[in-house]
């Protein structure tokens, strides 16, 4: 995939320090970082999911199994028993 991409000069200044320092090419300096940014989205979303399902929330209430694609009749006749029909 090619890309084009513009930077604010305060963005192409770090893209140059980092390539000066590191000597990668822009594509290769790039191609780093969005790899190192998918890693810690990647690693993060794992871990609260990972703390999710350690945590004893998922399975902690009683209710109808369809709860989740029904929800909004649940809803609906909780709010008119409770309000009446409006």
């Amino acid at each position: 995939m090619r890309v084009n991409a513009r930077f604010d000069d305060q963005r192409a200044e770090k893209l140059r320090l980092i390539q000066s320092l590191t000597g990668m090419s822009a594509s290769d300096v790039l191609k780093h970082a969005i790899d190192l940014l998918h890693e810690r989205q990647v690693t993060h979303a794992k871990a609260r999911v990972d703390a999710l399902l350690t945590s004893d929330l998922i399975g902690c209430s009683d209710g109808p199994d369809d709860l989740a694609d029904q929800y909004k009749h649940y809803l609906s006749q909780d709010l008119n028993s409770k309000h009446g029909a409006r």
